[in-house]
C-alpha cells in the first residue's frame, strides 16, 4: 500500500514570513522574524532533551522575550500577543492547496504533525483553508516530545495503525527529515528559498522546491511504481 503523507505545518504548509511587518514594527527589522523562529525551535529542542517540558506557544513567548532582551528592545503586551496570535493566522504558500488536492487525487491520506499545540494547529489549517485536506492533524503534545525526537512519528504510526515505515515526513527543516528518517519513515524534503538538506544525513527520495513539486514526486514514488508483491 502506498504510505500515509505526514506533513509539517510551520514553514512547510504555512508562509511564518507573513510575521515580518509585525517584526519590523517591533525591532525596525523584519527579518528578526527568523532569528525568533530560530530560538523557538532550539528551545523546543532544549525542552525535550533536558526539560523542562513547555507547550510550543510558552516556547515562543520565551523565545520571543530572550530575542528581545538581546537586542535592548521594551516589548509591550501587546506587541507580543500580536505576534504571537499571528502565527495562528499564517496564510499558505501559494501552491500548498494544489499540490496537496493532488496529492489527495491520486488516493494518498494525509495527516499533519506539528510542534503546534492542538488547538494551535486546527486553528491555523482552518485559517488557511486546509483543514478539509487532512485526514487528522497531530501534535507533538500527545508525547511531549518535540520533533525531530522519535516519539511523534512513533507515535502517529501507532495511532494510524501501521508501521513507521508506512509514512512518509514532508517538511522544509532538514531537522525533521533528520529526524522522521532515523524514526524509520521515508520523507521528502520541500527546498523552500534558504532550506537545504543537513549533509551528514541520508538523503530523501523525494525532494523539489515547492510543494506542488514534491507532491508530483511523491506520487510517482507512491502511486505510479510497482510496490512490494505487485505483478
Amino acid at each position: 500500500m502506498p504510505r500515509i503523507i505526514v506533513f509539517d505545518v510551520n514553514e512547510t504548509l504555512l508562509d511564518v514570513g507573513a510575521l515580518e511587518p509585525h517584526f519590523a514594527r517591533v525591532f525596525g527589522d523584519g527579518r528578526v522574524l527568523r532569528e525568533w523562529f530560530s530560538t523557538l525551535l532550539l528551545y523546543s529542542e532544549v525542552a525535550t532533551l533536558a526539560g523542562p517540558y513547555a507547550d510550543f506557544p510558552a516556547i515562543g513567548r520565551a523565545a520571543l522575550d530572550m530575542t528581545a532582551t538581546s537586542r535592548g528592545v521594551q516589548m509591550s503586551d501587546e506587541d507580543r500577543d500580536r505576534i504571537l496570535e499571528g502565527m495562528l493566522a499564517l496564510p499558505a504558500h501559494p501552491e500548498v492547496p494544489a499540490g496537496l488536492q493532488r496529492l489527495r487525487d491520486a488516493g494518498l491520506r494525509l495527516v499533519a504533525l506539528t510542534n503546534s499545540s492542538p488547538t494551535a494547529v486546527d486553528a491555523q489549517l482552518r485559517h488557511a483553508g486546509l483543514s478539509t485536506l487532512f485526514e487528522r492533524a497531530f501534535s507533538v503534545e500527545s508525547v511531549r516530545r518535540f520533533k525531530p525526537a522519535p516519539e511523534p512519528y512513533r507515535f502517529v504510526a501507532r495511532e494510524l495503525g501501521v508501521e513507521t515505515s508506512g509514512l512518509r515526513m514532508v517538511a522544509a527543516h532538514a531537522w525533521d527529515i533528520v529526524g522522521a528518517m532515523r524514526a524509520g519513515c521515508a520523507a521528502a524534503f520541500v527546498a523552500r528559498p534558504g532550506k537545504v538538506l543537513y549533509p551528514l544525513a541520508s538523503a530523501p527520495d523525494v525532494v523539489g522546491p515547492d510543494l506542488y513539486a514534491v507532491a508530483a514526486r511523491i506520487v510517482a514514488a507512491e502511486v505510479t511504481r510497482p510496490h512490494a508483491g505487485s505483478q
